[in-house]
């Protein structure tokens, strides 16, 4: 069994995806970028949008460059990336929540 073996029943994008996935995520950067030069928008709703579409451009990265979907060949990969973001979350918000309480409990307020 040669090294290209293992791989060959894998699927990988075809050119179109991949300039799909490039222009989507382009457009993605160009829009982040409009919505900070803007300035028309408030802070709490700029940064709304801007976690919105980093997250929408993180999705595009994992499906047109990763190629990650939900057949089952993937379902490993997936399991492990749905493994990182919950452990992610839960040190930001543990941390977040932490440093809450000792702003929160500090004797020189």
């Amino acid at each position: 069994m040669s090294a290209h073996s293992i791989h060959e029943e894998e699927g990988h994008g075809s050119y179109g995806s991949y300039v799909a996935g490039f222009v989507l995520a382009v457009v993605l950067t160009a829009a982040s970028f409009w919505l900070v030069l803007h300035g028309g928008f408030p802070h709490e709703t700029a940064l709304l949008g801007l976690a919105v579409l980093a997250a929408v451009q993180i999705v595009v990265h994992l499906v047109f460059f990763l190629h990650m979907n939900s057949s089952s060949s993937q379902r490993w990969n997936v399991t492990a990336f749905g493994f990182t973001v919950m452990t992610v979350l839960i040190v930001i918000v543990g941390t977040v929540w932490v440093m809450h309480n000792v702003s929160m409990n500090m004797m020189s307020r």
